[in-house]
């Protein structure tokens, strides 16, 4: 009917203006952020301003931060954790969530016990440390990326996306000869993509954004990821981490040098998520529904 037409449409309208509004204000902050990093030495009173918009196109804190040394190694690190790290958490939750999907395993209950006992408690920020001295991990990168090698939640969601793969698929895989490590790399795996890109951004962006276990067992400067360098900017500012840098030009102001910092740092995924957010979504009911 023509009137149930136009109330539908007029309820889609309003629903649209409402997104529209809610995806601005999650877009104001970057505006603002990015708006601060442009402000020169001249701009002073717009730092008392909340702007959403440049006065200026001023680069200045921009090349200021990409000609610091410290930056390219924070970047290289950053780079590293996340490249490492993903393929280490993609490789031992795989494996251990098609290990603990088989049914002829016998002890996959005791290791589900554990894997659940974990999400429930902790062992503690120092216990934790200890065993990462204990193993000499203490101020190498490889304390950042092993100590979370694996996440449980994610884990068991995967374990749940093997149990939906076909039983008669892998038979008859066993019965032309493959081995549980044939079965599991050229079908299973294959047949999870996925699945596994899922996992893949979810720990590529927890990755990228660490931060808590680099400042716990890190002490050099040199190993100092993107998200470290950022509180240090931020906390301390810029003339410590940046004033070794001999410049013809007075540095730029500290905030937009802080903001130029969050810019950087935040960029990579920025562009990456329009991309990649349909792995999101699929995340949200992965493993839900069996096939």
């Amino acid at each position: 009917m023509p009137s149930a037409k136009w109330s539908y449409r007029i309820f889609d309208g309003m629903n649209m203006l409402l997104l529209l509004g809610f995806s601005f204000l999650t877009f104001v902050p970057f505006l603002h952020v990015f708006a601060m990093s442009l402000l020169s030495l001249d701009d002073t009173k717009e730092f008392q301003r909340f702007l959403l918009w440049p006065t200026r196109w001023d680069f200045s804190s921009y090349r200021y931060i990409y000609d610091t040394q410290i930056f390219f190694s924070s970047l290289k690190n950053t780079v590293w954790i996340t490249i490492v790290g993903t393929l280490i958490n993609i490789a031992v939750t795989s494996s251990m969530a098609y290990s603990c999907s088989r049914r002829s395993f016998s002890g996959k209950r005791w290791i589900m016990l554990m894997v659940l006992f974990t999400m429930l408690f902790n062992g503690g920020l120092i216990p934790t440390y200890l065993v990462v001295n204990g193993l000499g991990l203490i101020d190498t990168l490889w304390a950042i990326v092993i100590p979370s090698a694996v996440s449980a939640f994610n884990m068991i969601v995967l374990k749940e996306f093997f149990e939906g793969i076909h039983e008669s698929i892998l038979e008859s895989a066993k019965i032309d000869g493959c081995n549980d490590l044939s079965i599991f790399v050229r079908i299973v795996l294959p047949l999870s993509l996925p699945a596994l890109a899922t996992f893949t951004l979810f720990y590529a962006v927890a990755n990228w954004n660490q931060y808590f276990a680099s400042i716990i067992y890190t002490n050099s400067s040199d190993l100092w990821p993107l998200q470290v360098l950022l509180r240090q900017v931020v906390m301390v500012g810029q003339s410590d981490i940046f004033g070794a840098i001999d410049l013809s030009a007075p540095p730029p102001p500290p905030m937009s040098i802080q903001m130029a910092t969050v810019m950087y740092t935040s960029l990579p995924i920025l562009i990456l998520y329009p991309f990649l957010q349909k792995y999101f979504v699929k995340g949200m009911t992965l493993g839900a529904i069996k096939g």
